[in-house]
């Protein structure tokens, strides 16, 4: 069927949009290597999102695609994770947590009406970034780590594991992990019920060093981020399938209660990348 002109005019337009959208550079300052950024695949992933209201014990995730994740508690606060340019939540959130090593973990444009933006690093290079934020339900806090810099060499707490603690649950996104938690990351974590943490296996720490880092933190739901297409997935699921049992949703969307979670520990697998 031949499509009529106004409707080739659009989808022109909509395409244009898109590839506009992709060729914006990045921040010299953020981006620290050629990860992959805007991709019409994450860009589709910025589904309509319709709201219930949620129970007094009730926390919903809803995976928005890469690293970024939607967080909502039972008093309507909203987060969003690893805030950025390119995959962002419908909603606007009251929190946005962000991590320095790419722009697609990071922003250069935070949506004003944002009323605490928290990014994982000191942009003004006098330490670690120290966030203990209380609004409403929810506290957020953050626990510092390393990443790689340009050069190969360490560029010392460039990257934070921001913990959400919401009634009796708490939320740990590993953000742009590059090494093992060391013992004394782990007592600053405490208790980890969900943990959200990268598996590329390359860009962040490698995929035999995740499943050191999961066994340590023992969080009783474990939802995978930061894969690029399902074979990567599916490697770090091959390795850790002896583990752990596996769970996969056919929705980005679950909401989780203390009393709800997992006997034992849970990978949790949400469509996106």
């Amino acid at each position: 069927m031949t499509k009529s002109k106004p409707l080739v005019r659009l989808t022109l337009a909509l395409a244009g949009l898109a590839a506009a959208a992709c060729l914006q550079p990045a921040s010299p300052a953020l981006a620290q290597s050629d990860e992959p950024g805007c991709r019409p695949d994450m860009a589709a992933l910025r589904l309509p999102i319709q709201r219930a209201n949620l129970a007094k014990d009730e926390v919903r995730l809803t995976f928005a695609g890469h690293a970024t994740f939607l967080i909502e508690t039972p008093g309507g606060v909203k987060v969003a994770t690893d805030y950025n340019d390119y995959v962002r939540p419908q909603v606007t959130p009251d929190i946005a947590t962000m991590n320095k090593a790419h722009s697609t973990h990071n922003s250069r444009n935070p949506d004003p009406a944002i009323k605490q933006v928290l990014p994982g690093w000191d942009p003004t290079g006098a330490g670690p970034a120290k966030h203990d934020v209380t609004m409403g339900d929810l506290r957020v806090r953050n626990v510092p780590t390393n990443i790689r810099s340009y050069s190969g060499s360490t560029d010392f707490d460039g990257n934070s594991i921001f913990v959400f603690e919401i009634g009796e649950l708490c939320i740990a996104h590993l953000g742009h992990l590059h090494h093992p938690l060391e013992p004394g990351h782990l007592r600053a974590l405490g208790r980890v019920d969900v943990v959200l943490f990268p598996v590329d296996g390359s860009y962040t720490l490698d995929q035999e060093g995740m499943l050191d880092v999961l066994k340590s933190l023992q969080a009783r739901v474990m939802i995978p981020m930061h894969f690029f297409g399902g074979g990567t997935l599916n490697r770090f699921l091959a390795r850790s399938q002896d583990l752990w049992p596996v769970e996969r949703r056919e929705q980005p969307v679950i909401t989780v209660t203390k009393a709800g979670l997992p006997a034992k520990p849970t990978v949790i697998v949400l469509p996106g990348n």
